[in-house]
């Protein structure tokens, strides 16, 4: 072990014991707490994120996948992906520094931002981090300026008119513009050393990958052609992090290893990366929020009464947490985040219209409406799942600090796994296919039986 990650830094649970069991334990002790108000607080699956990692190396071999820190930046997340070997993608100087605090070498550091300052391409020449991307000639220039000896990475725009976040309206180069900048970093004494792409998230057709590929084949010829070493092709991300996607990860990776071995096959010389935020981290986060206020409003609806007789009516209830924080993914993403309640209600209890609304006094704070919900209570929490991308991690990209407290936990069977040591042989095989609670690849143990520590050599 690389001495980052110890048993200290989570909760050990045996097999059995679920993240609703430790939810329910958590919650009681915030609503029993006097010294301090406790109104929201993550519990993070790290097995989920080992089991994440395994089935990685087992549908995309050939790829060495690098973590997208802007994701998520929790401590244990980021401990347990460096335990795993992973490389880092950065956005910016907070987050370099952050990953090489927990003692990753910069070799295995890219800073992926197209549009960088100055002071971080400053910070990166100095503390070695040397492969940098670029999609046009002024990135180009301020790299030359503050950090000569950089290998640089052409972001290539991509078709991702269907995808949910469509990054290609900022970031990437067209293909015509391509060769333009390969003179210039050639004129400029700047080595380019590779091709990157990302399709954006949520895209619903993974033929995205396959045709970005194609178009990274001619952009490497391109290279080449005027001179330039070209051996790494980044793949970006967009990879699905829950399970019930539109496209199911196994359906990508079958399509990506397809248009690897037609356009970049094995022995090439090329090395393959990619990206991933969302893929490690979405499941493995389950969020839990108190009610901290309510209101009832009277519905006018003259003539209709509910089932008890009494005036329709719809209730608000404030939690401690908003779309301005841990719930903006119903900004970024469109979502409509529905809660589980950790009080199971009896089937007699009636349910009334609701929605739930953030801290902020703004109309706008709103996470969901058109829910039916029984009569909740100020105290009660509410329950989220699939939490645990973009939900944390924007302090440093806003220059602030997480305060949601996190408890992570991990199985002994993920500890040992992660520690490089066998399963036992009585692993009963009717638990192979099975995904279990805070399990670490209990569904895929035959990726467990080998040695799971995964180490890519070094990038450059």
């Amino acid at each position: 072990m690389a001495g980052r990650l110890s048993e200290a830094d989570f909760v050990m649970v045996e097999e059995g014991f679920s993240t609703r069991d430790l939810l329910e334990q958590l919650t009681l002790g915030a609503s029993q707490a006097t010294t301090e108000e406790v109104a929201a607080f993550f519990v993070a699956d790290l097995g989920a994120v080992v089991r994440k990692h395994f089935c990685f190396l087992t549908c995309l071999p050939r790829v060495r996948p690098f973590y997208a820190v802007k994701c998520n930046n929790s401590p244990g997340v980021l401990k347990v992906l460096a335990e795993l070997g992973l490389g880092f993608s950065c956005a910016n100087k907070a987050e370099m520094e952050l990953v090489q605090h927990i003692g990753v070498p910069a070799s295995k550091i890219i800073y992926g931002n197209p549009c960088k300052q100055i002071a971080h391409i400053k910070y990166a020449a100095k503390h070695g981090v040397r492969l940098l991307s670029f999609d046009n000639e002024m990135e180009l220039a301020k790299v030359v300026k503050s950090h000569p000896s950089a290998k640089m990475v052409l972001c290539i725009a991509t078709n991702d008119s269907h995808s949910r976040s469509r990054l290609s309206l900022k970031f990437g180069v067209s293909l015509k513009s391509c060769r333009q900048l390969f003179e210039d970093a050639k004129r400029n004494h700047v080595e380019v050393v590779g091709v990157s792409f990302h399709i954006g998230s949520g895209c619903p057709d993974p033929q995205a990958y396959a045709q970005s590929i194609a178009d990274a084949r001619l952009v490497f010829e391109m290279g080449a052609e005027l001179g330039h070493r070209m051996h790494i092709l980044d793949l970006g991300g967009g990879f699905p992090g829950v399970e019930g996607a539109k496209v199911r990860f196994e359906e990508i990776s079958s399509v990506i290893n397809s248009a690897l071995d037609l356009y970049f096959p094995e022995g090439c010389g090329v090395d393959i990366l990619a990206k991933l935020g969302r893929y490690y981290v979405t499941s493995a986060f389950t969020l839990a929020v108190s009610i901290i206020a309510k209101k009832e409003v009277l519905l006018e609806q003259p003539g209709r009464e509910e089932e008890n007789g009494s005036a329709p009516k719809t209730i608000l209830y404030q939690l401690g947490e908003g779309e301005y924080g841990i719930f903006n993914s119903v900004l970024f993403d469109n979502t409509c985040p529905t809660p589980i309640l950790q009080k199971k209600p009896s089937t007699e209890q009636p349910l009334y219209s609701s929605s739930l609304w953030g801290p902020v006094i703004d109309g706008c704070d709103c996470i969901a409406e058109g829910l039916w919900l029984p009569q909740l209570h100020v105290g009660d929490w509410l329950v989220f799942e699939n939490m645990g991308a973009y939900t944390m991690g924007m302090g440093s990209l806003l220059g602030g600090a997480q305060t949601c407290r996190i408890t992570y936990a991990m199985s002994r069977v993920a500890w040992e796994a992660l520690r490089g040591q066998l399963l036992p042989a009585e692993q009963d095989e009717d638990a192979e296919g099975t995904c279990r609670p805070l399990s670490c690849g209990w569904e895929i143990t035959d990726t467990l039986c080998m040695r799971p520590v995964f180490t890519p050599a070094s990038i450059m």
